[in-house]
């Protein structure tokens, strides 16, 4: 008898359909899969055979073949499990899949036949209800995630034995709902606030900049300054998450295993901080089956790199492609998947190796050479992609010591979302450009071009201070964001100069 189970395989960030086609008959006892399994799949006959047994129900007598169509895509993962064994059960006669027509399954099988949790179910539930199907079996940690689907039955079922009952009419499992509305609303706030921040007020103007127009941003300044506390607090003024947006993050956090149990969304932005030691594939992704990186973990959030030369030259080049397109495509033999990878770019250093250098408290130690081979590890390239550079000084003690707070984070939030409401509107028409820091060289010539005076001033700075093309659009383009948080229309030599300022450290510093 031959029965077909719905369920899906994830390819990047979206998933395609993949039937399960289970065949059982007559012939020696033997077990046969097909379709491209990988070595987590092709262990699954075990789990679901030993699973079949402890929930009660026969193992299959004589030959059994398994599909997992289509033939041409490979196969990973342990999300086959309870498929496959509600597949046997309905190929064996001990279970009517009447009702499995419209359903699709996924679900790992512990040996006492207890359904365990699997990553990209999300995805999987998406590309579902593109297929047409009603509803989907999941593990019962993976409910809230597969809800956040519309149109879309979720049914959690903890046991083999519990989803075999459903399937027949004997266990009423009623669909999980869940008010995404609410859920989203209630859960976006960061504990991270400016206010906690003493004195830097520079850098805050700085990192509101930025914010406000999704520019990448360097932090130089000596150790213990704060430049690690300012970067932890980027998101606490970050716009909050569209559901939209949300719904892009939690599908990458649901394929890469991040999701925490039960967790249905991802409405806080992320924020990745790897550490330096990190490698190329684990900051952009890869592996035999490519999984996504610390970049793509940080789509719509922030992507923190402390002690910035000191991560290897081959890894921050790799960073220049995700910098400007906003993804990144893995090529394999076998296939090439495509990751988002749209973050702000928030990166930390100390002006030399001892971290003292131009610190009017403490003697820097370095030789020249030690400096000059330090700051050479940060590429021309890489650093033309960085709007902003701005220095972090240490703090004074009357600023330690005051008990006033700054200015909080709910403030300044509410500066940046004004300013990016204004660019909203500015590129509803806009393909591709959804803030200052995405616009195109069309765009910078249209929207952010300057008065005679911003001109003039920008011209002294490009010949004085040798920058390059692309620092020069970079300028115009940071200017353009002082412009929206002043409520201007017009770029004028105000915001370049301030624009300018923060370019100035970069030259001033590396030449």
């Amino acid at each position: 008898m031959l029965a077909t189970i719905r369920s899906g395989a994830v390819i990047g960030v979206d998933a395609v359909p993949v039937d399960i086609e289970v065949n059982a008959g007559g012939g020696d006892p033997k077990t046969i899969i097909v379709g491209l399994p990988d070595t987590s799949v092709r262990e699954s006959i075990d789990r679901v055979w030993t699973a079949l047994a402890n929930s009660g129900f026969p193992p299959p007598r004589g030959r059994t073949t398994i599909n997992l169509a289509p033939a041409d895509l490979r196969k990973e993962g342990p999300i086959y499990d309870l498929p496959i064994a509600l597949g046997v059960l309905v190929a064996t006669g001990a279970l009517d899949g009447t009702r499995l027509a419209d359903l699709a399954v996924v679900g790992e099988l512990a040996l006492s036949g207890e359904v365990r949790r699997v990553r990209g179910v999300l995805p999987i539930a998406v590309g579902a209800r593109r297929a047409g199907v009603r509803g989907i079996l999941v593990p019962p940690e993976n409910g809230e995630e597969a809800a956040v689907v519309e149109g879309l039955e979720v049914y959690p079922v903890d046991t083999l034995r519990d989803a075999a009952d459903f399937v027949a009419g004997a266990l009423d499992v009623p669909p999980l709902r869940l008010d995404t509305t609410q859920r989203f609303a209630e859960s976006w706030q960061t504990a991270e606030d400016f206010a906690d921040v003493k004195g830097q007020e520079f850098a805050k103007r700085a990192i509101e900049v930025a914010v406000a127009g999704g520019h990448n941003l360097l932090a130089i300044g000596p150790p213990g300054t704060g430049k690690t506390m300012l970067a932890r607090r980027v998101p606490s003024i970050l716009p909050p998450m569209t559901l939209e947006e949300a719904l892009e993050v939690t599908k990458i956090h649901s394929i890469a295993g991040t999701l925490a149990s039960h967790q249905p969304l991802v409405t806080v932005r992320p924020f990745r901080a790897p550490h330096h030691t990190i490698s190329d594939a684990g900051l952009l992704g890869g592996g035999t089956h490519p999984m996504p990186g610390e970049v793509s973990l940080a789509h719509h959030g922030v992507l923190f790199l402390d002690e910035l030369p000191e991560f290897h030259r081959n890894v921050l080049e790799v960073l220049r492609q995700p910098l400007e397109d906003g993804f990144v495509t893995i090529s394999r033999a076998a296939a090439a998947v495509t990751f988002p990878c749209r973050f702000m770019l928030v990166a930390a250093m100390n002006p030399c190796p001892c971290g003292y250098f131009g610190d009017p408290r403490r003697d820097c130690r370095c030789t020249p050479l030690q400096i000059q081979r330090y700051r050479n590890r940060i590429s021309g390239p890489l650093l033309d992609r960085i709007d902003l550079h701005i220095e972090v000084p240490s703090v004074r003690y009357s600023e330690l010591a005051s008990l006033e707070r700054g200015e909080s984070s709910a403030a300044i939030r509410e500066r940046v979302v004004a300013a990016r409401r204004r660019q909203q509107d500015r590129f509803r028409d806009t393909r591709g450009v959804h803030c200052n820091a995405a616009m195109r060289a069309a765009e910078v010539q249209r929207y952010a071009r300057p008065d005679a005076q911003g001109r003039e001033l920008l011209r002294a700075a490009v010949n004085d201070l040798h920058l390059s093309a692309r620092a020069y659009d970079r300028i115009l383009k940071v200017a353009r964001t002082i412009a929206d948080l002043d409520g201007s229309e017009e770029v004028c030599a105000a915001h370049i100069s301030e624009a300018i300022q923060y370019r100035t450290l970069d030259r001033q510093v590396w030449s």
